[in-house]
Formats: structure tokens, C-alpha cells, sequence
């Protein structure tokens, strides 16, 4: 992962992702999408999450959530950022996923080895430098995993726009391991 907002020395940035057996990864995705709608029959569900729970988590692609949570189709709200920090769109997708949609429970997860361990707010400057104008959003960068979910979880616990905050609960999944250790907030 790269720190910096700039790209390499002599290095352009590709225009389209380029994919092996052809054409661009969008247009392998697209053709999968067909295959799958192909097989696809409407599971008759409504946008209300079975199991009342909403999951926040980091985008890493090695995060499979339903299967290192055992959910299936339909069980829960997924709402992804990198970091799977808590910011201000995460609370307006909660309080919709709670006040809309019937949720209660909330599961925050951060992961070992996340790239905004790795950077730093100085990626703001960097890139206010290179396209003239300062990101309005904080890279939310962190050095502890652990002292972020707690502070994901304070940020939860004292939204007034969610109703039910009893139920937050905080992790770090391990991406050699696959498993979840607890994060308990500071006392």
C-alpha cells in the first residue's frame, strides 16, 4: 500500500483495471453478474435484517464477514469503510438502519495488519498538494486497532441519532487466524 497521495516517479496511473483473460476486471464482474442473475430466484425478503444486527467493518477484501460470522443472506446490515472506523456516514447509515430498518445490536470490526496503520493524516496534505483542493473527510489513520474500536464504540454510544446503543460491541479479526478477539471499552 502506498503512503503517499502521489503516484511513483515516472509511473502513470492506469486508466482501467486490466485483466488477464481480457478486457477490464469491471467487464468480468459484469459478466458474472449475468451468469449469476441467470440462477438467481428472489428470496422474497424486504430490507429489514433478520437478525436485528448491523456490522461495521473495515473493507479489507480479506474480511469475508458472512462466512467468518456465519451469517447468510439477509441476517444483518453490512456497512464497510476503510478502517471500519465509526465517521459521520457511518452513524447516518446506522441511525437509517435502526430508526428504518428495525435493527439493535451493533458489531464494530477492525482487523491486524490494516493499511491506515500505515498512513497517516499527512495523506490529506499530500493530496490537497497534488489535485489543489484538502479532502473535507479526516483519514481516521490509527497506530492501536484496539484504542480505535473503543473509540468507534464511544462514538456509537453517544450518537443522539441511535436509539439503542446497549448492544455495541467491539473486535479485532485476526487475518492469519480468521478469528474475532473482543475489544472491551475502557473503564
Amino acid at each position: 500500500m502506498s503512503t503517499s497521495a502521489h503516484s511513483p516517479v515516472g509511473a502513470s496511473a492506469p486508466t482501467v483495471a486490466p485483466d488477464p483473460a481480457g478486457g477490464t476486471v469491471t467487464d468480468r464482474l459484469v459478466e458474472a453478474n449475468i451468469q449469476y442473475a441467470a440462477e438467481f430466484r428472489d428470496p422474497g425478503m424486504d430490507a429489514r435484517p433478520v437478525l436485528r444486527v448491523a456490522v461495521v467493518a473495515c473493507m479489507d477484501a480479506r474480511l469475508d464477514l458472512h462466512d467468518a460470522l456465519g451469517l447468510s443472506l439477509g441476517d444483518c446490515h453490512t456497512i464497510r469503510n476503510a478502517g471500519g472506523v465509526v465517521t459521520d456516514d457511518v452513524i447516518r447509515s446506522l441511525t437509517i438502519s435502526q430508526r428504518a430498518l428495525g435493527t439493535r445490536s451493533i458489531i464494530l470490526i477492525h482487523h491486524t495488519n490494516c493499511g491506515l496503520e500505515s498512513i497517516t493524516e499527512e495523506f490529506r496534505h499530500e493530496l490537497e498538494e497534488e489535485v489543489g483542493q484538502r479532502p473535507v473527510w479526516a483519514v481516521e489513520a490509527y497506530k492501536d486497532a484496539d484504542q480505535d474500536v473503543r473509540q468507534s464504540m464511544q462514538r456509537v454510544r453517544t450518537s443522539p441519532f441511535l436509539l439503542y446503543t446497549d448492544d455495541v460491541r467491539g473486535f479485532v479479526f485476526d487475518v492469519t487466524t480468521g478469528l474475532l478477539r473482543e475489544v472491551f471499552p475502557a473503564s
